[in-house]
């Protein structure tokens, strides 16, 4: 036993006398330095994530030829590097003294390890406390100060450029015009906005069109504190759009520079970017805009959308390469002809043929490849519409349109993702679409299981407008997809009362009266249900078959087999088109349910199984599955209940995926 000790100082002294030990303490310093100073600058530099992973792998690589170089060679003063004698040809007596530069040298080390460890926690404690809030901004509504109130949309143009120029970088935070134009005209203390928007700086401004000159005045202030920064007034004259696109970039430059976010070349060349060289077809557009605008408030206000479609229109009159009317256009196109040309060849080709020709004539245009992204997600081709989300928050890190988008698609495949891409929308946009973003991400974390997390974000929409209609029928929904089926009734009936006109909530009502056997409550609104979509011009292409069953219940069997056909047609009509719910599978999971209450078991497996592929189910399908009535001629079949178990085997493991996200990211 004794002659092990003896054998590791042996050891020892055998890599003292050739320097190992010292030459692996500077290496460590030299080591940890480069590694500090990587994680310091790797986010002020934008490099890539993998670079801290690509220099760990380089040091240890370099440690390990460190370490035998030095054990074979040694560097003396007057022989340069020379081959390290071996220990029986030396003796202790003849090892040279320690260097005094390698003390030097390490003394020096030990200091920059302790100055880099304190900058490191000094860098880390400002990124934690300021990488979030300090480099966030809104930008409110620009005053029009000019006698003539129709130059109003000039002024709220210029206000929407340096937004969208803002919303370009990367590095900040900027919430949308939907977010912000609640402060239209309304005087509110400055720190009580930036809370409200969760944003660190505001931007206010005003100006007026006079001819030709404008007079335009910004200031920036500090949101926390209400301190005025800095403020400019800029009085020019706009002869080319280049006049206007000059102020317009650089007042968001300002900002960034005054803010410290980093602008790359890549965003300082879109922010200054000409957008069209034509002065008139700019003015067109911004009327356009907003009256598309008008349009997007108040959806019965068609008028507007008319109007907002003949401005593009006179726009390409002026600039027929002029993208962004292009891309107006297509939403236009969406917002007009959506539901009546669905079950058409030509669905959404006219929305895309805009938004392509946009891009054609500029390819770096946000807002179009958003278009694109909603377009190919609505026919189905949601691979492509992920990379055309991509493409648009590339361009516009800010875009909570295209993380919507995102999360839209995900929720139904990836619980995870869509909740990430959800919560990204929901940190983005603080306008009057929030609730109705808190409210898909309670569906979605009440789809894969978590109530309380879902109740929650219930209970935030609710603070923010109030709407009772919407938390009673989220409340309604939770309690009748777990199976109290009492509760929800109570709860639709609530929202009922307040909104008798509300498509979802006739529809839960008639559902939930269904599953409670209440045949009669059940269709009478169900019918209402469908007079509503009628009179809105809407198509429900999965719940004809609910309808149907409804009129069977209570004997009107002519009219349940004429919406038993009609769900049979849609649901077709979706796989042959390839159609959302046709690529989600829910056509085949209908298909199935009317064939097995036809007692066309063959074909009702048939769809089963194809349905059968879907990589996660929701608890309200696992709800559905357990007593959908028109399954009970083969419930107790060994392939049905295979299915059930199979069901509830990916909501399981969905469930335990996203609770192990929400974990990690200290979200439980």
């Amino acid at each position: 036993m004794p002659a092990n000790p003896n054998k590791l100082a042996q050891f020892w002294q055998e890599l003292k006398r050739r320097k190992v030990v010292r030459v692996i303490t500077i290496y460590a310093a030299v080591a940890f330095v480069i590694l500090q100073l990587v994680e310091i600058l790797a986010p002020s530099l934008r490099l890539p994530e993998w670079t801290m992973n690509f220099i760990l792998v380089l040091l240890i690589v370099g440690f390990i030829i460190t370490v035998i170089v030095s054990w074979i060679y040694d560097i003396h003063p007057e022989g340069g590097i020379v081959k390290t004698e071996s220990a029986k040809k030396v003796s202790e007596e003849t090892v040279p003294p320690s260097s005094s530069g390698w003390k030097i040298a390490s003394y020096i080390s030990f200091v920059v390890i302790i100055a880099l460890i304190v900058l490191n926690v000094i860098h880390r404690n400002t990124v934690s406390k300021n990488s979030v809030l300090d480099k966030s901004i809104a930008v409110l509504p620009f005053r029009n100060d000019s006698e003539d109130k129709g130059n109003a949309h000039f002024i709220n143009g210029a206000m929407e450029s340096i937004l969208d120029n803002l919303c370009k970088i990367k590095d900040l935070r900027v919430p949308g015009r939907t977010s912000v134009e609640q402060y239209r005209g309304v005087s509110r203390p400055i720190p009580e906005i930036a809370a409200e928007m969760n944003v660190s700086y505001i931007l206010e401004g005003s100006g007026q069109k006079l001819g030709d000159r404008i007079l335009l005045t910004v200031q920036l202030l500090d949101g926390k504190n209400d301190q005025h920064l800095w403020s400019k007034q800029y009085d020019r004259e706009i002869h080319k759009i280049e006049d206007l696109i000059d102020i317009q970039s650089e007042i968001a430059k300002l900002v960034a520079s005054e803010i410290e976010a980093i602008v790359t070349p890549k965003e300082k060349e879109l922010i200054e970017k000409i957008l069209t060289t034509n002065l008139t077809a700019y003015d067109f557009y911004q009327r356009g805009r907003e009256e598309h605008w008008k349009f997007k408030t108040d959806n019965d206000n068609i008028e507007a959308l008319e109007r907002a479609e003949e401005l593009y229109q006179d726009a390409l009159e002026y600039d027929s390469t002029f993208a962004l009317a292009y891309t107006g256009l297509a939403r236009v196109y969406w917002d007009r002809h959506y539901w009546e040309t669905y079950f058409t060849e030509n669905f959404l080709d006219s929305v895309l043929i805009l938004a392509d020709k946009a891009i054609s004539y500029d390819n770096q245009i946000s807002e179009a490849y958003t278009v694109r992204g909603d377009s190919y997600r609505d026919l189905g081709q949601e691979e492509q519409a992920i990379r055309e989300y991509n493409k648009a928050i590339t361009l516009n890190p800010n875009s909570w349109e295209a993380y919507l988008g995102k999360g839209e698609y995900y929720a139904h495949f990836d619980g995870v993702k869509g909740l990430e891409n959800y919560h990204k929308a929901v940190s983005l946009n603080r306008g009057s679409e929030l609730p109705a973003l808190l409210h898909k991400l309670a569906e979605t974390y009440h789809r894969y299981g978590f109530r309380e997390k879902a109740f929650y974000y219930s209970q935030e929409a609710l603070k923010l407008d109030n709407d009772s209609v919407l938390y009673y029928y989220g409340l309604g929904g939770d309690a009748g997809g777990t199976g109290d089926v009492a509760n929800g009734i109570k709860f639709g009936k609530a929202a009922y009362a307040l909104d008798s006109s509300n498509v979802a909530i006739l529809l839960s009502l008639g559902d939930l009266y269904m599953w409670s056997d209440q045949y009669k409550e059940s269709l009478k609104y169900y019918k209402k249900f469908i007079a509503r979509l009628n009179s809105l011009g809407i198509l429900q292409t999965n719940y004809m078959h609910r309808v149907a069953y409804a009129f069977w219940m209570n004997g009107l069997k002519e009219e349940a087999e004429h919406y038993f056909n009609l769900e049979v047609e849609y649901c077709n009509m979706n796989i042959e088109l390839g159609r959302i719910e046709a690529q989600q599978l829910w056509s085949y999971y209908d298909l199935a349910s009317v064939y097995a209450f036809r007692g066309e078991k063959e074909k009702a497996y048939e769809n089963l199984r194809i349905y059968n592929q879907r990589p996660t189910v929701s608890s309200w399908m696992m709800s559905i599955h357990r007593r959908d009535p028109l399954f009970e001629s083969i419930w107790d079949e060994p392939e049905y209940q295979q299915i059930i178990r199979d069901a509830e085997s990916k909501y399981q493991a969905e469930h335990a995926r996203i609770n192990k996200w929400l974990d990690e990211n200290d979200m439980l």
